[in-house]
Parts: structure tokens; C-alpha cells; sequence
């Protein structure tokens, strides 16, 4: 089942779980180095800097095995649907363009909030990023939610999806998970298909 998946998808989960066994072997100094820290810190004593390097490196990285296991689930669901419809090298364009916004947003959020020094880790910007496509390539496939077991359109599912992290990380509910980095995933998504698009050089037949 896992060599029915395109080469950048599974390649993307391969890489986040042998990134996360490095974790588990470096410990605290691969979430030093590899972590997103937040800028507006970096001149605090005895906490890590922002380094250019974290808005990609902090995307392989996870705070747990549940994290790793539900963000490689949707790359496994949702990917290679959508690395066929792009073909490889825009669908990796996409990725870390959604992995790059979603770390963006959240640096501009700790900032403008003051946020405490705390890392940012996982894939979930690209993941997000992945769903938002889902929803506009293929908008009426129905997708059975685990919790309550719903089928709906895709596109209905991303709607909701999108205006529940919203309204999470407006509230603060949840503390310790990176909304607006979910929401900055599915942003740069859509302005880069928006690019595309403009440009003529669109992967979907609208």
C-alpha cells in the first residue's frame, strides 16, 4: 500500500519519521537548531535564536508520536491525489511554499501577541496547505470525519476545517497547537494556486 503512493509523498513521510527517530536520538539540540523560534526573542539570554534555516527544518520535525502519526495520515490521504493532479515538481513547489507561509504567520502572531519563547514543530502548514488543494481540486469527493463519522464534500469539509482554527486560535482554545501557522499553511496554498492561475499555468481544468 505504501508504494502505491507518489514519489514526493512518500518520500515527505519518510523523511518526517526518520527526522523524528534523529529527535529522539539528539533530544533537546535538534529542537535548539531545528525548531521554529519565534524572532522577537532572540535577544533574551539563554534562549535560542530564529534562525532562516527553522522555516523549513521545524516542518520534518514533531512533539510526539501522535503528531507525527495524524500529520503523515492526511500526507497519506490527501497527497497523492493532489501530487498527481500538480505533477511532482509544482506539488514540491507547494509544499514548502505552505510549509515557508505557515511558519511565516506564526512568527508574525508571536510577535505582534508578545508570545513566551516556545518552539514551533510539524508538518501540519504543509498539511493544511494539501487539504486546502483537496478542496479545490476535487470539491464534491465525500470525506468521512472520524469524530462524528460525517461524510461531506471536501470543499465543505476544508470550510469548516479552516473556520474552526480560526476561531481556536482567536480564543486561545488549545493552547500549545499553532492555529494561525495552520491557517498561514492554507494561505500561501491559495495565494500560490491564485499565482498559477494568473500566470495561465494552472494544473486544474476549471
Amino acid at each position: 500500500m505504501f508504494q502505491s503512493l507518489m514519489p514526493v509523498t512518500r518520500t515527505l513521510i519518510i523523511a518526517n519519521v526518520l527526522v523524528y527517530g534523529l529527535q529522539m536520538v539528539l533530544g533537546d539540540w535538534a529542537v535548539i537548531y531545528g525548531a521554529l523560534w519565534p524572532w522577537h526573542t532572540s535577544n533574551l539570554q539563554g534562549v535560542p535564536p530564529f534562525e532562516v534555516w527553522q522555516l523549513v527544518t521545524y516542518g520534518f520535525m514533531h512533539g510526539g508520536l501522535a503528531h507525527l502519526f495524524f500529520n503523515m495520515f492526511a500526507l497519506y490521504m490527501f497527497g497523492s491525489d493532489i501530487e498527481r493532479s500538480m505533477g511532482t515538481n509544482k506539488y514540491l513547489i507547494y509544499y514548502f511554499t505552505c510549509v515557508v507561509g505557515a511558519a511565516v504567520a506564526q512568527l508574525v502572531v508571536m510577535a505582534l501577541t508578545h508570545s513566551p519563547p516556545i518552539p514551533t514543530v510539524g508538518a501540519s502548514g504543509g498539511i493544511f496547505g494539501i487539504l486546502l488543494a483537496f478542496g479545490i481540486a476535487f470539491p464534491e469527493r465525500r470525506i468521512m470525519l472520524l469524530f462524528p463519522p460525517i461524510p461531506m464534500p471536501a470543499r465543505v469539509f476544508v470550510m469548516l476545517y479552516g473556520a474552526l482554527e480560526l476561531a481556536l486560535g482567536v480564543f486561545g482554545t488549545q493552547q500549545g497547537v499553532a492555529h494561525f501557522a495552520h491557517l498561514g499553511g492554507m494561505a500561501a496554498g491559495y495565494l500560490l494556486i491564485l499565482y498559477w492561475r494568473h500566470a495561465r499555468h494552472g494544473w486544474w481544468k476549471w
